[in-house]
């Protein structure tokens, strides 16, 4: 039997969910279907999830249709989380994407098309809600091509549209329009295709178009597009069959070497740390020392497995081993985190590792969060680490100096989400400050500096040499050497590496510097040195401390020289309004710095587009209920940063300030007596 890793992903209440709940019923695995509104779906368990009506966490469930064991996941809709859809995406091994038959393409549709498409994970696109007053199917299938994708192909015809018992039919070899438009479809990517198609288009076999339907959709060239109802059930059979045929199954030698991806970390009643991972290679067994790490980490943990559970037919039995291709939980490994690689790292496909850049946008929002009770202090810490370990975009920032906690956010609804489960998980009652936007740092030349052991004013025991470059938009910082790895201990190298991305976390002005690469260009240290009895003299022998306390000012003295330019997030609207409220709404959204393009008259609506700063979003949605007569509707995504216009903003530091030397100097310099005396 052959294994499908699915993932199901729709903009927030595109009836992703409810799809799942049918699945799980056609093919046996319940006996009811689950309803989202009532709080009895499978896949949503939290109690939270239940309360809200959302998707918040993703889950995983099994069942099989034919000869594939289908491996199921479930993932939050609502863009305030779509850090679960960023982790799930790298072990599909393919997709299928909702979109309501009535409100259409939304915008978190498009941006998870974007990046199905960039990924090239085999997609198809599932028109749900047929039995819904208002649904269409030939609007919403052009929708489709403008908005997402000119390669998608309707794999039947609609009847009923908008009644209790819609119909979906699937097309055969008999239907020449769609024998033609898949021929057509097919032939762009298929040159011996487009020559069989011009010579001898009705001797082309419908057999031939759907081998070949199936091959492109397998490499996420065409994507096939179904009609039906999760509620009723209708079209469920049909895209089953499609879930079966078009999409690629699982690929992976069981007996080859180790190598998984953990996508997904959660503690059991006991506080035990469970990861969920996606085999990729070979087979992981129970009571064997199992290594991992980071993708691109030099050094690899390990830790003993102690219990596998494996997704089988809506549950998740105890067995001694998993395999490749499946998905297993795993017990024991106390260290493991999101993302890390289990096994043999090279093994794992190059699109499927955990990536150093991010496929989605990160937070652009931040909160300072406060115990109710000062003695709630330590607790809080506890549990915020807790939650940032099963959601690594939960950036914490400690700030000692004041002591308080940061925590980055996609929105406000994910600050509610975050309240309530320190609440009910950790009995921990908090308060937020309000929201404020994260804007990021990015150089705007070139810069450099250097410091010589030995040489005022430098009291370290380091040489360090560091020029800062401007990078593409998106490379992140990367670190890169010009002097010889052996010329110094490589530990030393590596504590600088470290500290350059620790203080990249706060520019000139305490924003993240992005886009950059730092060059070690100077490398120097006193080796280690003893007295005659062999007692280690630390005053004349480099450590990597020197190298870590001098790294920040050498880093920042090449920023200050290379200036950086404050960027803030700026997010793309959609907004529909009454056609009368246009007026009142106009020098609203100018007060908001929103730019709008030229309206576009639906009837009685107002579609409106445009960009608006991140940080007016949560205003807009606040006012637009009262300016609209409550009928306004909004959505917006993360498009791009762009320069700060006006004042520049700031962030407060949490650390020493490597900007101002004497200071920072006075905090941690802790000089040995007689150390240049002796040396």
């Amino acid at each position: 039997m052959h294994t499908l890793n699915l993932g199901i992903l729709a903009h927030v209440d595109a009836g992703k969910t409810s799809l799942t709940e049918r699945l799980l019923h056609t093919a046996g695995v319940i006996d009811e279907i689950g309803s989202v509104d009532d709080g009895s779906t499978r896949t949503d368990s939290l109690a939270l999830e239940r309360q809200r009506g959302i998707t918040i966490k993703s889950a995983v469930v099994s069942f099989t249709l034919g000869d594939v064991a289908v491996n199921l996941i479930d993932t939050p809709g609502h863009p305030d989380f779509i850090a679960e859809v960023e982790r799930v995406l790298n072990v599909l091994d393919g997709a299928v994407l909702v979109v309501s038959a009535v409100e259409g393409v939304q915008a978190q549709t498009r941006v998870l098309m974007r990046t199905l498409q960039r990924l090239r994970i085999p997609t198809l696109i599932f028109v749900n809600k047929l039995d819904r007053r208002g649904a269409q199917d030939e609007r919403i299938l052009r929708s489709i091509a403008e908005k997402l994708t000119p390669a998608a192909v309707a794999m039947g015809a609609v009847r009923g549209l908008g009644t209790r018992s819609p119909r979906f039919t699937p097309y055969g070899a008999t239907d020449t329009a769609f024998t033609d438009r898949l021929a057509e479809l097919l032939a762009e990517h298929d040159e011996a295709l487009l020559a069989a198609y011009v010579e001898a288009a009705p001797a082309l076999s419908y057999r031939r178009l759907r081998d070949e339907l199936a091959a492109q959709t397998g490499r996420a060239l065409v994507h096939p597009v179904f009609f039906g109802s999760a509620i009723t059930g209708a079209g469920l059979a049909a895209l089953s069959a499609g879930i079966t045929e078009l999409l690629p199954a699982a690929e992976g030698d069981a007996e080859g070497p180790v190598a998984g991806t953990v996508f997904k970390v959660e503690r059991g009643p006991a506080g035990e740390k469970i990861a969920y991972v996606r085999m990729f290679s070979g087979a992981v067994r129970t009571r064997e020392l199992l290594p991992f790490c980071r993708p691109g980490a030099a050094r690899h943990d390990a830790g003993k497995v102690t219990a596998i559970s494996v997704f089988d037919q809506g549950s998740a039995p105890r067995r001694p081993s998993v395999a490749a291709g499946q998905i297993g939980k795993l017990w024991g490994l106390g260290e493991i985190r999101i993302g890390d690689t289990v096994g043999a790292a090279e093994t794992v496909p190059e699109t499927q590792r955990a990536p150093a850049r991010q496929h989605f946008a990160p937070p652009t929002l931040e909160t300072v969060v406060s115990p109710a009770r000062p003695a709630d202090k330590r607790a809080l810490h506890l549990a915020l680490n807790r939650l940032a370990e099963q959601d690594p975009l939960i950036g914490l920032r400690q700030d000692d100096i004041r002591g308080e906690i940061s925590v980055s956010l996609y929105g406000e609804v994910q600050k509610e989400v975050i309240q309530a489960t320190l609440a009910q998980e950790f009995g921990v009652d908090v308060v937020f400050r309000e929201s404020t936007t994260l804007c990021v740092e990015r150089p705007l030349s070139s810069g450099a500096a250097f410091e010589i052991i030995d040489k005022d004013p430098n009291p370290f025991l380091a040489t360090v040499g560091l020029r800062v470059d401007p990078a593409p938009v998106g490379a992140g910082s990367d670190f890169r050497l010009e002097v010889e790895l052996g010329s110094m201990p490589y530990s030393f190298v590596k504590a600088v590496e470290e500290t350059v991305q620790q203080t990249l976390r706060q520019g000139l002005y305490g924003w993240q510097v992005e886009d950059c690469t730092v060059t070690m260009t100077h490398s120097g240290y006193w080796a280690r040195q003893s007295h005659s009895h062999g007692v280690f003299d630390k005053s004349m022998s480099s450590t990597s401390g020197d190298f870590r306390h001098l790294t920040p000012l050498v880093l920042m003295s090449a920023l200050r020289q290379a200036g950086t330019q404050v960027y803030e997030p700026l997010h793309r609207f959609r907004m529909e309004i009454p056609a009368d409220t246009l007026g009142p709404l106009s020098p609203v959204l100018a007060r908001l710095h929103a730019v709008v393009r030229a309206p576009e008259m639906r009837g009685t609506a107002c579609l409106l587009e445009g960009e608006i700063p991140a940080a007016r979003v949560h205003e807009l949605g606040r006012r637009l209920p009262g300016l609209t007569r409550g009928e306004g509707a909004v959505e917006c995504v993360f498009d791009r940063y762009r320069p700060v216009r006006g004042a520049i903003p700031t962030r407060p530091r949490t650390d020493h300030d490597p900007l101002h030397r004497k200071e920072y100097l006075l905090q941690v310099v802790r000089r040995v007596a007689g150390r240049r005396d002796d040396a």
